[in-house]
């Protein structure tokens, strides 16, 4: 990777926002932050709020690079990267392939199934018909989820029959695969990965059923260790455990790994992002600053992901 030295060396760069997905709220505020920051470290940065075609938001604008941080269908899907690569702009992140495949959690999961890495039993739900197979093969508890959705929206716990129709109902609302996921009675982790290397481990705690969209970006109860509070062999093993998870699905720059330790002792992985939060409440800047990164650091860092081949 070419090394930026200097704010000159990215040029003009356009910080993406906003979007049309479920995230959009959070997307401006993750590129508020963002923005910020940049322009803290004398980085030329355009703050653009993508509300329609990123092909118009960009007309005109004359910048060398992109800063992604639409979250969600449209910013981490693979789609912008597409347009992106054919306009021949720069950007931050990973590419087409890599962002399409961690968007949906589904085709994720089989990827690391395929791989070898432990992942929790799923069941796929198109209507109603599959409830009872799904119940069969799952059991009760079970958390039921879009398959193209993040900051668990659209996400619900289901402890009997007629909660998982409700579920199914509510998850449908997002026009992507439905499915179920057997519930892991555990402890939650979280782990960035930045330039193929794991920060520290964060620990999550929430009084909620699980750690939903209240709880990311509303709650005060939520609490975040970090240190995370495993010994140290089982934190380097877990961190190990991300960047495997993120290679095998082609990822670049930067992630997010949602993972699970079991009553067993066994790690479940969750999910991956692409375009991880940038927020006053995220986890990427929360294990950046454990590490020793600043914000405005972390997302320098993140920039320069942007001067990669495509």
């Amino acid at each position: 990777m070419k090394a930026a030295t200097e704010p000159q060396a990215f040029g003009r760069v356009a910080v993406l926002m906003g979007g049309q997905a479920a995230e959009r709220e959070i997307s401006l505020r993750s590129g508020a932050a963002v923005y910020a920051a940049l322009k803290r470290k004398g980085i030329d940065a355009v703050a653009v709020d993508v509300t329609g075609s990123p092909i118009d938001a960009l007309a005109g604008l004359q910048v060398d690079r992109v800063f992604n941080i639409i979250h969600g269908r449209g910013g981490e899907d693979g789609v912008l990267q597409g347009v992106l690569e054919v306009l021949g702009i720069p950007y931050t992140g990973s590419g087409v392939l890599a962002s399409a495949l961690s968007m949906d959690k589904l085709r994720t999961k089989l990827c690391w199934k395929g791989y070898g890495l432990t992942t929790p039993a799923w069941a796929l739900l198109k209507d109603e018909r599959d409830l009872d197979g799904c119940i069969e093969r799952l059991g009760f508890p079970m958390i039921v989820k879009p398959a193209q959705e993040g900051s668990s929206i659209g996400m619900s716990k289901a402890h009997n029959r007629d909660e998982l129709a409700q579920a199914l109902k509510l998850a449908s609302n997002y026009q992507c695969d439905v499915y179920a996921e057997a519930w892991v009675t555990g402890k939650e982790y979280t782990v960035a990965v930045l330039n193929g290397e794991a920060l520290p481990v964060i620990r999550l705690e929430t009084p909620n059923a699980f750690y939903d969209y209240e709880a990311k970006y509303q709650s005060n109860t939520t609490q975040y260790h970090c240190p995370c509070g495993l010994p140290e062999d089982q934190e380097q093993q877990l961190k190990d455990l991300a960047v495997v998870a993120s290679k095998v699905v082609g990822v670049k720059g930067w992630a997010r790994v949602d993972v699970f330790l079991n009553e067993a002792g066994k790690y479940q992985l969750i999910e991956i992002n692409t375009v991880p939060g940038m927020t006053d409440h995220s986890l990427v800047p929360m294990a950046a600053k454990q590490a020793g990164i600043s914000f405005e650091d972390l997302v320098w860092c993140v920039l320069a992901t942007s001067m990669e081949p495509m």
